[in-house]
């Protein structure tokens, strides 16, 4: 049967269908263009509300040279087979180890740091690495580059590091580097893989990395002692520590790593109150270790930043269980959110003696948003800027570009979100325009910013020490 143009009634309702989806996919594109405008927009106008204050941030430990190279390239010029049974390791002795490890993070998409006792290994690793297509080295470690990230928002910044001359002439020259030179830099390989990558019967969930060191001079925090020396002349309104977790399943004498951070601690102690002090987390193996950081550190710091694989781990912690290997890659806020109430209140009941601080600011970020966590009468300033600069950085770090192309973005957080998983808590509704939801808790401020996921991934190591210090270079 034919209607007056010559259209067959089944041909006509399949192309009444057909247009019906399109016009229905174009509103629908149109929509989350106009909430993805909004919402970058929102960000940039909360990023710009603040004028930046001129003052000093001291950073330490450690430096090392980044080789990043394509993970499943290193894994097949090993020629190593995905194992049945992905197993965890503390320390890589050997290729069969390697791969179980590997399988055991890439199938969870989950960020880890892990220390290689095998120099051979190593150095076959990296030299593979500089074959990869994807090949590239930058100045890496925790401290540097945070501490770049600060001088690029214009602080004046110290770093204690012991770096090759070459790497210490690459910072910014805002950058002071105290610490005696090295002929040879410790190596970090960043074994990089996208979201959807996949290796036998694994695929990632998420674009992550697995980060392999054998180093032998950041594991004894060198630079402390000059650290200790030019802190009180160089007088910082904020000193930021990472890095630590190199001293994981280090084999050091006796008691020479307690002794060390014991060490750390009586500098902090010294510190006028007038100097913050944060302490960046990182991927630890060591249970032993992340407790005596919590007793030598955090107990003497102001404020930590995490990220969403880091924060189980310190809550593991805390209640006296061993670190939690992986977590969750996309949590949602609620779970975040309680978390982060769980490590304010163990702190807060903390008894103040012998130097200990308040912990009055918790940062965590994830790849949905970015949360930051203030006591109200704490000197910490801005907080919903602060977690809009991290969210755009965030995006900036990961696509390697200061512009945010929306055609390389998505957003993850729902539209709406419960702020506790408390079956009682309230639902906390996303505004488009004003992206960034602050709300008061008891004493403290909690600010939930939407991320920019980025989609065409430059590289992902380093992001957190690159969001850290933007929210805190807006916070001091």
């Amino acid at each position: 049967m034919e209607n007056l143009f010559g259209w067959k009634s089944g041909s006509l309702v399949s192309f009444l269908i057909l247009l019906t989806a399109y016009l229905y996919k174009r509103h629908a594109d149109e929509v989350l263009q106009n909430r993805m405008d909004q919402i970058l927009s929102g960000l940039l106008r909360a990023e710009k509300k603040v004028v930046l204050v001129e003052n000093r941030v001291a950073f330490g430990f450690g430096g090392c040279e980044d080789v990043f190279a394509d993970a499943l390239h290193i894994v097949n010029k090993l020629n190593l087979t995905a194992p049945r049974e992905p197993q965890h390791h503390m320390a890589v002795q050997n290729e069969g180890q390697l791969g179980e490890l590997f399988a055991f993070f890439f199938q969870h998409g989950a960020a880890a740091e892990r220390y290689v006792e095998n120099n051979t290994l190593f150095d076959e690793l990296v030299a593979f690495a500089e074959t990869s297509p994807g090949y590239r080295n930058e100045v890496g470690g925790n401290a540097p580059v945070m501490a770049r990230r600060m001088a690029l928002e214009g602080k004046d910044v110290m770093l204690a590091a012991r770096l090759t001359p070459d790497i210490a002439a690459s910072l910014p020259k805002n950058v002071r580097v105290i610490g005696k030179p090295v002929t040879k830099s410790d190596i970090h390989l960043i074994m990089e893989y996208d979201k959807g990558e996949e290796w036998g019967q694994y695929q990632a969930p998420r674009a992550n990395r697995l980060i392999l060191h054998s180093d032998e001079v950041n594991p004894y925090l060198s630079g402390l002692e000059e650290f200790e020396q030019e802190l009180r002349r160089f007088n910082p309104a904020l000193v930021i520590l990472g890095g630590l977790q190199m001293m994981d399943n280090f084999p050091y004498q006796d008691n020479e790593r307690l002794s060390r951070l014991q060490k750390l601690q009586s500098v902090l102690k010294d510190l006028p109150s007038s100097s913050k002090v944060h302490f960046e987390m990182a991927s630890f193996a060591d249970t032993k270790l992340l407790r005596e950081i919590l007793d030598n550190v955090l107990l003497y710091s102001d404020s930590v930043g995490m990220n969403e694989q880091e924060l189980p781990n310190l809550v593991t912690v805390l209640k006296d269980k061993d670190v939690s290997l992986v977590a969750d890659s996309q949590p949602r806020v609620a779970t975040v959110l309680d978390d982060m109430r769980m490590v304010y209140s163990y702190f807060k009941n903390v008894t103040l003696s012998n130097g200990r601080r308040r912990l009055t600011r918790l940062h965590v970020h994830t790849l949905a948003f970015q949360a930051i966590l203030t006591t109200k009468l704490s000197s910490w300033k801005n907080t919903m800027s602060a977690s809009a600069k991290a969210a755009l950085t965030a995006h900036r770090h990961v696509c390697g570009s200061h512009h945010i192309d929306l055609m390389k973005t998505k957003v993850l957080l729902d539209d709406s979100f419960s702020a506790s998983q408390d079956k009682t808590s309230r639902k906390i509704h996303l505004v488009d325009n004003r992206p960034v939801t602050c709300w008061e808790e008891d004493d403290y401020e909690i600010c939930v910013a939407p991320g920019l996921v980025c989609t065409h991934i430059h590289q992902t190591a380093g992001g957190g020490d690159n969001i850290s210090s933007a929210g805190l270079v807006l916070q001091i």
